[in-house]
């Protein structure tokens, strides 16, 4: 399914710290340093009427999204939300013995494409993804992979675009021979994994 970018109005970005990308949290109209000011700086030409906002938060879980989505989504009425979250939901379980079950991240990624469907706004779903960078981080993808299925079958549910970001990156590292010119650390992207995440957006979106 392609993604529909409208010609006006307003396009946000939310998520965890991957969105925001060391955005300045002060700064409203700050995009960060990562995919989403690319994928601006590219709208610029192609949709000079489009306003591209980031709400992206680091650290931030499913559930993080769920207690700041009136302030940080609703309340700036856009017509396109991109979301990807869900790395954080795994992460917590391996380094603080903190998990989050794959019931739990549905429930709170459906309240949020529910509140923000019924509010008339359209929905692209970007996959969480893990690049593994040490031996057991591996063991991380039994976790992570179950967010990735939820986020493909809450895609079909609304009717949304989905980007496979997952593979799209993990594909990337491949092509490059090794993970760490996309990651240091399994996560946070490089500028290159940067250049890699807008370049597969923008192609959803039918833009180049």
């Amino acid at each position: 399914m392609a993604l529909q970018l409208p010609t006006t109005g307003c396009l946000l970005f939310q998520g965890d710290s991957i969105t925001a990308a060391k955005r300045d949290l002060d700064d409203s109209s700050d995009l960060g340093h990562g995919f989403v000011v690319r994928i601006a700086q590219t709208l610029a030409g192609t949709h000079p009427n489009l306003r591209v906002t980031n709400r992206g938060v680091s650290g931030n879980r499913a559930a993080d999204l769920v207690r700041r989505w009136q302030d940080d989504s609703l309340a700036l009425q856009p017509d396109l939300v991109s979301i990807m979250v869900g790395v954080n939901d795994t992460w917590r379980r391996f380094d603080r013995n903190d998990p989050t079950s794959a019931g739990t991240y549905e429930r709170s990624y459906r309240d949020i494409l529910i509140r923000s469907a019924e509010q008339g706004s359209a929905l692209v779903l970007v996959e969480p993804f893990l690049i593994p960078v040490r031996a057991e981080q591996w063991a991380w993808r039994e976790d992570l992979d179950q967010r990735i299925a939820v986020v493909r079958r809450l895609a079909w549910e609304f009717d949304a675009p989905l980007l496979a970001a997952d593979g799209i990156l993990n594909q990337a590292a491949r092509d490059h021979g090794d993970p760490s010119a996309l990651t240091g650390d399994g996560v946070h992207l490089t500028d290159t994994g940067h250049d890699v995440l807008a370049e597969a957006w923008l192609k959803l979106a039918g833009v180049s």
